[in-house]
């Protein structure tokens, strides 16, 4: 990198944003040791970010001092990764390696900030594996990116920000490689960057509650009791879950027919919610991912082996959500009873802790109210939700023929940290297979 000049005193190489706008990123391992002499971009380490496996180079020559982590360690961005030696000093013992955290920051001599200096952002696709670009180290005050012309190299996220802060980006000197405009050129160019890099942003302060008109206020209820667990949770899902939705409709003509059938033979009226039950079973076995738990405090997802349906159920005191257990190994009529007799004990407040937890995905019947599609939330620590809506009648084509049938709305969320939005229209379209041809349903 011309014009950097190495630090007199011991540096520090603080951890860049590996993506737009990640905050962390899990070493995988070290490609240097402490004592070794490294060149501009040797590479030092190899990062885990939730889309891709990272190489991070050394933004100037040195010889690595120590290691501020160790592999399986989650290091923060903007914290220090590795530190140079003084020329002609001493390398630090190898057992600096094993400190992790406790490696700190100190100022950085000869003009090279930790603060904006020595950070810089990733280019490529994520996909792979990345090469971190040469902006990791400060650029020289009258070194001037050449101006862009034509349409600008940008990944998408970095062309939302453009958008999101109303730059023309096809305005803006990329400094990434081959030209590549990153996010710290856009701040820069809209002048929210310094003249060494990206000046990360203060943190807003928190919004104050806006003022409540008291007028007319015919009834107080405290927000508390199974309203407030069911707002905590679902703050919790979408605070925590990356929501996304499909939909779709099943023609369940046959399916209907086939329903009123077998509620004859059992000398029991079934809905249709036994017979989605039953196709969701089915479509889990073929797409586990989605028939999982997220563990966040430990980082792992978790796919389950058994299943176990979670029923959203509407009550006076608000949604409960009881779990039938082992749905897979039961009979249509084993499911419609136990939907049954689980939303009576919610209803009347007898349902138990224990028959709310271990579920493995929800089913919500939001059709039994009137609604047809919808955009659920997810049941976390769950992966998946569907929502089955209102059947209508439609008239529909089959063959060249129209004919008068029975058509049933499907919304489907998923966590897309855990399923990909492909594998989530993969599992609905399988559902929806399974509901229109009852034969190999039932």
């Amino acid at each position: 990198m011309a014009g950097l000049k190495q630090p007199d005193d011991k540096s520090h190489f603080l951890l860049p944003d590996l993506g737009e706008g990640l905050v962390e990123a899990e070493l995988i391992s070290w490609r240097v040791k402490p004592g070794d002499a490294v060149t501009t971009s040797s590479i030092l380490a190899e990062m885990q970010t939730d889309k891709a496996l990272v190489e991070v180079p050394s933004p100037w020559p040195g010889t690595v001092s120590e290691l501020c982590g160790k592999p399986g360690d989650i290091m923060k961005v903007g914290k220090p990764l590795v530190r140079y030696a003084v020329s002609g000093a001493a390398p630090a013992a190898p057992t600096a390696a094993a400190k992790g955290p406790a490696c700190v920051s100190a100022s950085v001599a000869a003009g090279v900030p930790e603060a904006d200096g020595d950070q810089g952002t990733v280019v490529g696709t994520m996909s792979g594996t990345l090469t971190v670009s040469d902006r990791f180290a400060r650029k020289p005050e009258h070194t001037v990116a050449a101006p862009v012309s034509g349409k600008a190299l940008a990944t998408p996220a970095v062309r939302r920000i453009a958008r999101e802060m109303g730059v023309d980006i096809n305005k803006v000197a990329g400094t990434g490689h081959s030209g590549r405009v990153t996010a710290a050129d856009v701040h820069g160019f809209a002048g929210g960057a310094s003249k060494a890099g990206f000046a990360p942003r203060a943190a807003a302060a928190p919004m104050p509650l806006p003022a409540v008109d008291k007028d007319g206020v015919s009834q107080r209820i405290a927000f508390r009791g199974v309203r407030r667990k069911i707002a905590e949770s679902l703050e919790r899902s979408v605070r925590t879950a990356v929501h996304f939705t499909v939909v779709d409709e099943a023609d369940v003509t046959e399916l209907d027919r086939k329903r009123r059938e077998y509620s004859k033979v059992v000398g029991q009226k079934l809905s249709m919610m036994p017979f989605i039950m039953t196709a969701i079973c089915r479509a889990l076995r073929k797409h586990p991912s989605l028939n999982a738990n997220v563990d966040d405090a430990n980082s792992e997802i978790l796919i389950k082996g058994v299943i176990n349906l979670s029923i959203a159920v509407d009550t006076d005191s608000g949604l409960m959500v009881p779990v039938v257990r082992n749905a897979d190994q039961c009979t249509m009529v084993d499911l419609a009873n136990q939907v049954k007799v689980l939303a009576g004990r919610c209803r009347d407040r007898t349902i138990s802790r224990e028959e709310s937890l271990g579920g493995t995905f929800t089913l919500s019947n939001v059709g039994s109210y009137g609604g047809m599609f919808a955009t659920p939330i997810i049941n976390y620590p769950e992966v998946a939700i569907l929502a089955a809506g209102r059947t209508k009648e439609r008239v529909l084509v089959k063959d060249g023929r129209f004919y008068a049938g029975l058509v049933l709305p499907l919304s489907l969320s998923c966590d897309h940290r855990v399923v990909d939005g492909a594998e989530g229209a993969r599992f609905l379209n399988t559902v929806v297979g399974l509901l229109e041809d009852p034969s190999s349903l039932l």
